[in-house]
């Protein structure tokens, strides 16, 4: 009885194991000012810890921060092996659009609070944060999921591009290179996953009254060596934000959507530049270049 008791124990160990490689596969993460940036599988995860003992008072100044209001439901969840209570709330962006959040507060091994907050539009996976708690807060994340906050080069779904020092990070996965365009990614468990991600980044653009979409076409493009498909979007912005735009020379925004496979794994990625932006002969902004070619 103990020896089967023991290989169930490795093989579960092994399991939890192969899985945390998995998130790792597909987490970075970025550290700024107390604040740890983390994104996979189209979350949006942060984390800061508090200088106040997991009680009662230290809890309401927590959540006073946090903006947790007094009549939101505070629940322990028992599957974690830490103190903790966690709050979700959702946030409509449009009639079919829900960013559902959900706030951890944790006691960690210094008896102090440790907030770990999920965003995602449509979903929630408590089994995916319930392995990035346990890793956070046992500090096991590999040393290189984290960015360097100074770019000098990105890790690009397992490839490492060098970029210099003209780029900037405005998120963890979200690059911008004045004049030489932008972008933003995630890796994901699935391809239905990148899919629908890249799906709902298109139906917020469509949904801000800032400017609206005038025209939208599938192109065939290769992607980090891959031959796939794009929804490439024209934008065109209105109101106080096109005098805006206007002022810094542009006028339109050119988006390409694309959700593929790249070496095993599975990319959400929209990529982006001005009219004014630099264009190479491909019709594509360099930092666009840098994973896509447009096939004539």
């Amino acid at each position: 009885m103990r020896k089967i008791s023991t290989l169930i124990l490795l093989f579960t160990m092994t399991i939890s194991l192969a899985q945390n490689d998995s998130i790792f596969n597909r987490l970075q993460a970025i550290s700024n000012n107390g604040l740890t940036f983390y994104n996979s599988d189209g979350f949006t995860i942060t984390s800061e810890t508090l200088n106040y003992p997991f009680t009662e008072k230290g809890l309401k100044k927590v959540y006073r921060k946090y903006a947790v209001k007094k009549d939101e439901n505070k629940t322990k969840d028992d599957q974690l092996a830490f103190n903790n209570y966690f709050v979700t709330n959702d946030k409509e962006i449009t009639e079919e659009l829900v960013q559902n959040n959900t706030f951890y507060f944790i006691e960690n091994k210094d008896k102090r609070i440790t907030i770990i907050q999920f965003s995602a539009i449509n979903k929630r996976d408590k089994a995916f944060e319930h392995t990035i708690i346990k890793s956070i807060i046992e500090k096991t994340i590999p040393n290189e999921n984290y960015a360097s906050m100074k770019i000098d080069s990105i890790n690009f779904a397992g490839r490492k591009i060098k970029l210099g020092s003209n780029c900037s990070w405005t998120n963890v996965n979200t690059v911008q290179c004045p004049y030489y365009g932008e972008m933003n990614w995630s890796v994901h468990k699935d391809l239905e996953d990148a899919q629908n991600t890249v799906a709902q980044q298109l139906a917020i653009t469509k949904s801000r009254k800032s400017g609206k979409v005038i025209s939208e076409e599938i192109v065939d493009i290769q992607f980090e060596g891959t031959d796939t498909k794009a929804k490439k979007v024209i934008y065109d912005f209105t109101g106080i934000t096109s005098v805006l735009a206007r002022m810094s020379g542009g006028k339109t925004l050119t988006i390409y959507y694309v959700a593929t496979e790249v070496r095993g794994n599975y990319v959400s990625c929209v990529l982006s530049f001005w009219n004014n932006d630099t264009i190479t002969e491909n019709g594509l902004a360099p930092l666009l270049e840098e994973v896509m070619k447009l096939k004539k």
